[in-house]
């Protein structure tokens, strides 16, 4: 889209202290162009000007010296009436002369309108004009199914009007929306605007879903048929004297922002929805402006009230002593207990030297609640661990009694077989799986033969390999468990193999 560009003196004639005059004057071409009265004497526009509400007293001069300078702006033209009849020269040159608006001068006009337009209106969200759009892209719809190049037309012009109405009241209602969020007022009236607008928000989301279902679909419809052959026969519905390829783009222009609204192209979210959002949040943040002005009402007191007691009190208390007291009752602050504190080298920093340049020293907690800096308690009595060591010193026993007896069990008094074993309760086939896998963890001697002894050594592992393959099967509490048939031998270290 290409950025907005204005004659720099297009507004020109409202600045300054007499602009009032201008402005006026420009409203009196304004108000004769409604009359279809293109072109003012000097005796015209002074009726035309007190037909708009300029009372003041204007001669000539005066009068003159304004339409010149709006004629120097570009905002009048000078045109010559030939027609009239005049008796005499003055009468000539006082009527012969005319002022029209010019093209320029048409937009300053409509301009200062629109801007008084939109100071004065206030926004809204209007369920009807979503209505009565939805029933006009309908309308729409079923022209170009059967319709002429005329009713195409003026259906067009509707959808756009109102397009552009619900566009206008929505973003006016959302400015008056965010200034009623931040604004002071009186409780009560704060309190009966804010719960009215709650309730309109509400009522137009219920809605809301609906009218843009109905919209989406209509723009739908419309798009099978082409929305450059609706433009074109809108164009020739329009009979405009001179067709414009720009009027063709404008109207591309809106309908590119009918979809925006309702249906996206790109995929991406419609505006609409967002308007949704900002309506959803409106509703809680007003709710919640509520919720606090009624919890305020309901609490008997508040920090403002409080503050103010305190100084009437400040006011009737008679002598400074007192109102020292009353200052340290209430705030609690009180002279620095902390002053007597050093660094932790006092010779690094000056005695000397100010509190504000010295680094900072460090001080304690404490003496904020305590006035000390320091916490100073009784020593804790030491706990009876006598039960606690004989406990586990019977542990202790309990179990190098249980590891003495798995042992011995597995004590084999020569070289056997692992298959000899046959039974074994569960925690001594444990103590034998420990010592088979120290054996297997150590490198094997020139005949194959491996040996390990426990961590404290009192047991010896010798192992060698098994002949012919042979397999073991000791049967323990808890399963069966196979492997090659090594040929062991267990003993205290020392022992022989």
């Amino acid at each position: 889209m290409d950025p907005f560009r204005v004659p720099p003196e297009l507004f020109r004639f409202t600045d300054g202290s007499r602009s009032g005059l201008p402005l006026a004057i420009l409203h009196a071409f304004g108000e004769a162009n409604e009359r279809l009265e293109t072109a003012l004497g000097i005796d015209d526009v002074r009726t035309r000007l007190r037909e708009v509400g300029w009372l003041e007293t204007l001669d000539d001069d005066d009068l003159v010296k304004t339409l010149d300078q709006l004629k120097d702006q570009g905002h009048l033209e000078t045109v010559q009436s030939h027609a009239g009849d005049y008796r005499t020269a003055s009468e000539y040159e006082r009527r012969n002369l005319q002022y029209a608006l010019t093209r320029q001068g048409e937009a300053a006009y409509a301009g200062v309108v629109r801007a008084n337009e939109v100071l004065n209106a206030t926004g809204a969200l209007q369920t009807a004009t979503l209505e009565a759009l939805g029933e006009r892209l309908g309308e729409l719809a079923k022209q170009l199914e059967d319709g002429t190049d005329r009713r195409v037309f003026s259906t067009l012009a509707e959808v756009e009007g109102h397009l552009e109405a619900f566009r206008d009241n929505t973003k006016r209602f959302n400015g008056d929306l965010q200034r009623l969020l931040h604004a002071e007022a009186d409780m009560a009236t704060f309190h009966e605007v804010k719960a009215a607008t709650v309730a309109y928000l509400q009522e137009f989301l219920n809605d809301l879903e609906h009218h843009t279902h109905t919209i989406a679909t209509r723009i739908k419809e419309i798009d099978d048929h082409g929305i450059e052959r609706v433009h074109r026969r809108a164009l020739n519905g329009a009979a405009l004297p001179k067709p414009d390829a720009r009027w063709l783009d404008v109207r591309k222009a809106r309908w590119d922002g009918l979809r925006a609204w309702f249906l996206p192209e790109d995929g991406a979210t419609p505006r609409v929805e967002d308007l949704h959002n900002l309506a959803r949040r409106a509703i809680i943040t007003l709710l919640q402006v509520l919720d606090r002005i009624t919890e305020s009402r309901r609490r008997a007191s508040s920090a403002v009230a409080d503050f103010r007691e305190l100084a009437r009190w400040f006011t009737v208390v008679p002598a400074q002593e007192d109102l020292h007291r009353l200052w340290s009752t209430m705030f609690g602050l009180s002279s620095a207990r902390h002053a007597h504190l050093a660094h932790a080298d006092p010779e690094v920093v000056s005695t000397t030297a100010s509190w504000l340049d010295a680094p900072p020293v460090e001080v304690s907690e404490l003496l904020r609640s305590a006035g000390r800096t320091e916490r100073f308690t009784r020593t804790g009595r030491v706990r009876d661990v006598s039960a606690i060591r004989a406990a586990r010193a019977e542990k202790a026993l309990q179990e190098r009694a249980e590891l003495e007896a798995a042992w011995n069990m597995l004590d084999t008094g020569g070289v056997v077989r692992l298959s000899a074993f046959e039974k074994l309760d569960h925690t001594v086939f444990e103590r034998l799986l420990d010592l088979l896998g120290q054996a297997l963890g150590r490198p094997p001697g020139a005949e194959g033969t491996r040996r390990s002894t426990t961590s404290d050594g009192q047991i010896e592992i010798v192992l060698r390999p098994p002949r012919n393959g042979a397999v073991a099967r000791l049967t323990t509490t808890s399963g069966v468990f196979r492997g090659p048939d090594y040929e062991i031998e267990i003993s205290t270290a020392g022992g022989g193999a």
